[in-house]
């Protein structure tokens, strides 16, 4: 196993799974850009606010793939939906989803970029949310 592909299992395992800060600031750099912010704080602003929504929620590592100083993730998740999320109010509903996340690393192996993908659209379908399109105008 390499040092990246050790780092990424850690990060997943630590940060996403068990919301351990201690981990995030020894695995994320600094200036990693991240949702509304950088760096490890902004990390974990996002865990704790997905956590609030799905408090049970955990992610399985379904494949991963290690090349130079990258790391693609290819996971899958599931949580019961208790609080929040976004406009949908707590519906007691488990909701199960995939998604791969992109991580880079500096030589120091710590994380400098991270991009990710997930099926949000079939989260909200899960949850019971009903999706219209648009009313085209002078039409119904």
């Amino acid at each position: 196993m390499t040092d990246v592909e050790a780092a990424a299992r850690r990060f997943i395992a630590d940060v996403w799974n068990a919301s351990r800060e201690e981990s995030a600031y020894d695995l994320i750099a600094a200036d990693c850009p991240g949702l509304g912010g950088t760096g490890p704080a902004a990390t974990l602003a996002w865990h704790r606010d997905r956590r609030a929504s799905f408090p049970d929620l955990r992610y399985k590592i379904v494949e991963l793939v290690a090349a130079g100083d990258r790391v693609a993730v290819h996971w899958r998740a599931a949580g019961t939906q208790a609080g929040q999320f976004g406009p949908v109010p707590p519906t007691g509903r488990v909701v199960s989803y995939s998604g791969a996340t992109f991580l880079r690393f500096d030589a120091a192996g710590r994380i400098i970029d991270v991009w990710s993908v997930n099926e949000l659209f079939q989260v909200l379908q899960q949850l019971g949310v009903e999706m219209l399109p648009p009313l085209t105008p002078g039409g119904a």
